[in-house]
């Protein structure tokens, strides 16, 4: 019993880890919001990816271990930070500002389907009932909180799309890296991705800065960026990426489901939106669809250590 007990303990923490990133992720369109009432896009996208960089070469010299990068993988690299940090980021971003929180919200929901779908095609993740019931039961949960409002109008509609592409983009970062982030570790692969993210965004970001007044800028808007660097991209990118170096690219990816529950309950706070009754019912929908499919990844490990016991003293 006590080899179930460590597993159990061991697994939990990847979870542990992706409530923490959901938590920090639903308050980054609201803190971004207020940032692009000053910045543009591209400048606001520049301050993230540049001072990410930063952060994670500081990290990675101090806390991280020297490792040799086969010559391949710097492609690889060069191709998560496309679909992870330049397309996801500016796709985002720019849809941010045309669209509402809340549609921004919804439509982050499409992240886990095409995780899955990818992931699926690559032979990197199995569908299961269990599995596909709990993105569905996320997803109702989802639909139910916000899509009745009316949030879906013709004057939004790019600011949706380009949201949705967004999505899909994040996805496919997610369902390929896997493998990378187990050879490497999270802080190393995240490293290179912003390294070779930075390479695009920074020249453009900051062009579009040197027409803004920085001098006029007031403090809320830089604290909202500082923000936005450390907690939103530094913090969650990390955890997100370590947690999935242990689980399945869709076990990752269902957690997303979390964040409008999470941008629900900040956003009367911080942006007067307000809230209402379907709260409850689409909690209820939402966690449970996420604690099936954390669940199955569970008993999984645990059947696992029952059947290979020697796999702990590895």
């Amino acid at each position: 019993m006590k080899p179930i007990a460590k597993t159990q303990r061991g697994s939990a923490a990847p979870h542990l880890a992706l409530i923490a990133v959901q938590l920090i992720f639903g308050t980054w369109p609201i803190f971004g919001k207020i940032a692009l009432r000053a910045l543009p896009v591209t400048g606001l996208m520049a301050f993230r990816v540049a001072g990410a960089t930063l952060a994670f070469l500081i990290l990675q010299r101090t806390i991280g271990r020297t490792q040799k990068i086969r010559t391949a993988d710097y492609a690889r690299f060069a191709l998560y930070a496309l679909l992870g940090v330049v397309l996801n980021q500016f796709l985002y971003i720019k849809g941010l500002s045309f669209t509402t929180y809340i549609n921004a919200t919804l439509l982050g929901t499409i992240i886990p389907v095409s995780t899955l779908l990818i992931s699926l095609s690559l032979g990197y993740d199995r569908l299961t009932i269990r599995k596909a019931l709990g993105i569905l039961l996320a997803a109702a949960g989802v639909v139910y909180l916000v899509y009745p409002e009316g949030n879906f109008s013709g004057d939004t509609a790019l600011g949706n799309f380009l949201i949705l592409l967004s999505s899909i983009s994040y996805g496919a970062y997610l369902a390929i890296s896997k493998d990378m982030l187990k050879r490497y570790g999270a802080l190393t692969v995240i490293m290179w991705i912003f390294i070779f993210g930075s390479i695009a965004t920074i020249p453009i970001g900051g062009y579009a800065l040197s027409s803004i007044p920085m001098s006029e800028i007031g403090g809320g808007i830089w604290l909202a960026v500082i923000y936005i660097i450390l907690v939103p991209t530094v913090g969650a990118y990390y955890l997100n990426a370590w947690a999935l170096a242990r689980v399945e690219p869709s076990t990752v990816a269902v957690y997303i489901y979390l964040q409008p529950l999470i941008g629900f309950a900040l956003a009367p706070l911080i942006l007067n939106e307000k809230w209402n009754s379907r709260m409850w019912i689409a909690s209820a929908l939402i966690f449970s669809g996420v604690a099936v499919v954390i669940w199955r990844t569970r008993s999984h490990a645990i059947e696992e250590v029952s059947e290979h016991p020697e796999a702990l003293s590895h």
